[in-house]
C-alpha cells in the first residue's frame, strides 16, 4: 500500500495526528458540511480520522489526508472508500473527497480525484468506481463531471440512514469504469 501521491500542487497521504484539529475545523464549518446530515464536533471528526485508518489497515486503501505541496497545510481528504451502507449498487468503492472552504473553487478536488482514479484503475485493478451526493450539491457534481463519470437516473437512490422526507435523503450517483477512463486517457487524434 502506498503511502501517498503526489500531483502538480497535492501531497495525498495517510494521516497524521497533526490533522486532526485541522480536520475537526473542517468539518464543524457548515458552508464544507452544507450537504452532510450535520457538521461533526471534535470528537465526532477524531472518530472519523479513526475510521478512516481502519479502512486502510482492512483494505489498503482509503481517503488520503490532502495538503497543499506550497504549503505543507492540510486541506482536507481525497480519496477511495467502501461505502459502509446497503444499497443496490454495493459492492463498491467509491471516490471522494472533502476539501476546506478556502480552498474552494481551485480545482484540487479534480486534480486530487485523478490521481486516485489512476491509481484505482491501474494499480488496484479495479473495474470500476462510484460517487454520489445530493443533487443539491453541484460543486461536488461538476467534479463528478470533470472527472468523466457518467450519470445514469435508474442509478440514484435514497440514503436509508435519514429520514424520509429529509431534504438530503435523495441522492444521484456518478459511475466510472475502467474502459471509460482508459478511453479519456487516450490522445486525441
Amino acid at each position: 500500500m502506498p503511502e501517498g501521491f503526489t500531483t502538480d500542487r497535492l501531497i495525498l497521504r495517510r494521516w497524521r495526528d497533526s490533522d486532526r484539529e485541522p480536520f475537526a475545523r473542517l468539518n464543524a464549518d457548515l458552508r464544507v458540511m452544507e450537504f452532510m446530515p450535520a457538521c461533526l464536533g471534535r470528537s465526532e471528526s477524531d472518530q472519523l480520522v479513526d475510521r478512516i485508518d481502519r479502512h486502510f489497515a482492512v483494505h489498503g486503501f482509503g481517503l488520503y489526508a490532502a495538503e497543499l505541496r506550497a504549503e505543507q497545510s492540510f486541506v482536507g481528504f481525497i480519496g477511495l472508500s467502501i461505502p459502509a451502507f446497503d444499497a443496490t449498487f454495493m459492492p463498491a468503492v467509491e471516490v471522494g473527497w472533502r476539501i476546506g472552504f478556502e480552498h474552494w473553487g481551485q480545482g484540487l478536488a479534480t486534480e486530487g480525484a485523478r490521481e486516485v482514479i489512476r491509481y484505482a484503475f491501474e494499480t488496484l485493478g479495479l473495474e470500476g468506481l462510484v460517487s454520489f451526493t445530493t443533487p443539491l450539491n453541484l460543486r461536488s457534481l461538476r467534479v463528478m463531471e470533470k472527472l468523466g463519470m457518467t450519470h445514469d437516473p435508474s442509478d440514484d437512490f435514497e440514503y436509508q440512514n435519514l429520514e424520509l422526507g429529509h431534504r438530503l435523503r435523495p441522492h444521484v450517483m456518478y459511475r466510472l469504469s475502467r474502459a471509460q477512463w482508459i478511453g479519456n486517457q487516450s490522445p486525441a487524434t
